[in-house]
């Protein structure tokens, strides 16, 4: 595995995550695929590797302080450290505020924010000289759309965080970005919302359609390889041209 990168992709199980995966996967990399879904991460990994790339599994809680540092004693046992890290693992509540519970509300945290946190952290900590930092947001964050109070909010603060931890890490030319997403196919975006719905969503975008996963890794890719590195603290809105 001498020469290859390793990448740690959380939320790798499926949707943008998993196109992530495969994507830094054929661009050389060692992937390391993390989800809360272990059986998920393990047929993603089994995949990259039966089309020829290096990849492996590990079953992981984002909310939980203890995950990132076992994933990075992980990486250090398999390449002897983490080149890059996709902070990607998220989930969604969307409903009007009033309707929002505190369970609600402490997940959504948790997960989102709490998560996107320890992953930043432990690679503040510990990624190699040369690193890459790839948080992903949400274009809601700018568009604060109704309904999505909690999850924008938590993507807003994503963004702030990676601006802050670009220039913390001053001197180890890791480069700390996020890609905010517009409207993508993937589950988390579809689930629940009609043809009309969904169609809606494609007319806001001057390109009249709704992103693809393998769109937003492709601006991942970018981020994470040679071509990338002079782009720092930035967040790249990937949405058609909604914003």
């Amino acid at each position: 595995m001498t020469g290859q990168r390793l990448a740690i992709v959380t939320g790798a199980a499926r949707g943008i995550g998993a196109a992530i995966a495969r994507r830094l996967a054929s661009d050389g990399c060692t992937v390391l695929v993390s989800d809360l879904d272990g059986d998920g991460a393990e047929l993603l990994a089994g995949e990259i590797l039966t089309s020829g790339g290096a990849a492996f599994a590990a079953q992981a809680d984002i909310a939980d302080p203890a995950t990132f540092p076992l994933l990075f004693d992980k990486a250090e046992a398999i390449a002897g450290g983490v080149d890059i890290l996709v902070n990607n693992a998220g989930i969604m509540v969307r409903r009007p505020m009033a309707e929002i519970d505190d369970a609600m509300f402490e997940r959504q945290i948790a997960v989102n924010l709490n998560g996107t946190f320890f992953g930043m952290r432990e690679a503040a900590r510990r990624m190699r000289e040369g690193g890459r930092v790839v948080n992903i947001s949400s274009s809601v964050a700018a568009m604060r759309t109704a309904n999505y109070s909690i999850y924008a909010a938590t993507k807003s603060a994503i963004e702030t965080m990676t601006s802050i931890l670009a220039k913390e890490l001053r001197g180890r030319t890791i480069t700390v970005n996020a890609i905010a997403p517009g409207a993508t196919a993937t589950d988390l975006f579809l689930d629940g919302k009609t043809p009309d719905a969904v169609g809606a969503f494609a007319k806001l975008a001057p390109l009249e359609r709704i992103g693809t996963p393998e769109e937003i890794a492709a601006a991942v890719a970018f981020l994470a390889g040679p071509e990338g590195g002079w782009i720092n603290g930035q967040t790249i809105h990937a949405n058609g041209g909604v914003i």
